[in-house]
């Protein structure tokens, strides 16, 4: 999260000095934007699993769903595939997405653009290492 100041830096030897523009980078283990999302996914057999996990993007939430339906026993009874389809369902504003399994173990594996992306995948990351 990058939280923007004004700073009035005037130096001590009284000269007029001038606004600087600092910036404060904080990489916080949470997010202010973190909206419950509902993630579901249907096994071979025709049933629906859903679970519910507060994130702050869809992949951070569809990481977070298959830790838990791993943790759970779900997703090691269903053996889904690549092409097992997240549905992603975001509470409030409601919003629905679908995201292949095979997209987001994609994205988790990809070239990272900010340090807090990066952070972000490496938990995730060893949230589902944890939890086969």
């Amino acid at each position: 999260m990058i939280h923007p100041a004004i700073h009035d830096n005037k130096p001590a030897n009284g000269s007029q000095g001038g606004l600087d523009f600092l910036l404060f980078f904080a990489y916080a283990g949470f997010v202010a934007n973190t909206q419950t999302c509902r993630v579901s996914f249907t096994d071979g057999e025709g049933i629906m699993h859903a679970v519910q996990v507060p994130a702050a993007s869809l992949y951070e939430a569809a990481a977070l769903a298959v830790a838990e339906f791993r943790r759970c026993g779900f997703m090691n009874d269903a053996t889904p595939g690549p092409a097992t389809r997240l549905t992603v369902t975001v509470k409030a504003p409601v919003s629905v997405h679908e995201l292949p399994l095979g997209k987001l173990m994609s994205w988790l594996e990809s070239g990272v653009k900010s340090p807090r992306e990066e952070v972000l995948r490496n938990r995730l990351r060893e949230l589902l290492a944890h939890r086969q």
